[in-house]
């Protein structure tokens, strides 16, 4: 089992995702734990390193835990748990970031196994278009 945490964070119907160096498909930002860290710890510190922006720890909220196959692990379950959060900051690639985008509900065959539960989670509510 992989434990990751997740940030969702959309606008005008799209969420924002990045693609690191070397792989194929996009994941919602954020990453593992280190030991001993809470969710928030690793929401912000993960989102600090991938995006270069401040989660602002108050508006934290849970969006949900999705499990699926592992990307190019096969036989390994990945669960994700999500959060929204508010930020100050200018969102910028940094760390083993390549890419980021803003991406629809029309791009849910780039995203890897587990996003594509939420992006479905998140079409059904019709926050993701």
């Amino acid at each position: 089992m992989i434990d990751k945490i997740a940030w969702l964070h959309l606008v005008d119907g799209r969420i924002l995702s990045t693609r690191s160096r070397g792989k194929d498909v996009y994941y919602l930002p954020g990453g593992k734990r280190e030991p001993g860290e809470s969710d928030t710890e690793t929401l912000v510190r993960e989102i600090r390193e991938e995006l270069t922006v401040e989660i602002t720890e108050p508006t934290i909220e849970p969006a949900g835990v999705f499990e699926a196959e592992a990307h190019g692990h096969a036989g390994v379950v990945v669960r994700m748990t999500c959060y929204r959060a508010e930020y100050t900051g200018t969102v910028t690639a940094s760390s083993e970031i390549e890419e980021i985008a803003w991406l629809a509900y029309a791009n849910r065959d780039a995203v890897s196994a587990v996003d594509k539960i939420i992006f479905d989670h998140l079409h059904e509510t019709g926050t993701l278009e």
